[in-house]
């Protein structure tokens, strides 16, 4: 646990010497959700009914903006090789950076989402399931992100590869976030697209950490 804690702590150090990184997801995030309905008519209901799309899409390209970045610099620098050599399974010390990175990058846009979701015209309910399904989605994303940057971290030239191998794994969470939305938005019940993007996340966080030590591995080996 120790040096789970230790990677988790590097993590928020490199990142707060270099806050444009973790910022630009943010930013990003809000220019995407806020400035689409500047391409449609004022009070026009369809922005309603798009609102949930807008926003778990503005998520899901949010969350590949750092996936390249994501262990090219360890690779560099030789942290993932000190990673490989210590006692604690590599598996666990990726979760605790994975974890990092979802803290830096995707906790922002969970605590931002009620405002672009009342910016983009959702009812209080609707706009509570979106910032739970963002809660239950945005760690899957992550974790996805980080095992596909795992099986490219070895590749010269990963950027249109990894966009490729991550976005039909990433899918099933965006539909089932906004599915949730929607059905909150509707006046059904939210619960059962809940229910699979948290079994979604279940199998993420006990999965595609031990998936991102074989990939590196393999890419080191």
């Amino acid at each position: 646990m120790s040096a789970m804690a230790a990677v988790f702590r590097r993590e928020l150090s490199v990142a707060l010497r270099r806050p444009a990184e973790w910022a630009q997801p943010l930013v990003f995030y809000g220019i995407v959700a806020l400035l689409f309905p500047l391409g449609i008519a004022p009070e026009d209901p369809a922005l309603k009914t798009f609102a949930p799309a807008i926003v778990w899409v503005g998520a899901l390209l949010s969350a590949l903006l750092g996936v390249e970045r994501l262990f090219r610099g360890d690779l560099d620098d030789g942290t993932l090789e000190q990673m490989l050599i210590v006692d604690t399974p590599l598996a666990m010390l990726l979760a605790a950076k994975l974890a990092a990175q979802w803290l830096l990058t995707a906790a922002p846009l969970v605590l931002a989402s009620p405002l672009i979701g009342y910016g983009l015209g959702m009812d209080d309910e609707a706009v509570g399931v979106l910032a739970l399904s963002l809660l239950l989605g945005t760690p899957t994303l992550v974790f996805t992100g980080g095992f596909a940057a795992a099986l490219t971290v070895g590749a010269p030239r990963a950027g249109l590869l990894l966009p490729i191998l991550v976005l039909p794994l990433m899918t099933p969470a965006v539909i089932f976030g906004g599915g949730a939305v929607r059905a909150a938005a509707s006046g059904l019940s939210p619960e059962a697209p809940l229910y699979f993007l948290g079994a979604l996340l279940a199998l993420s966080l006990t999965l595609l950490p031990a998936a991102a030590a074989g990939a590196v591995r393999n890419a080191l080996g």
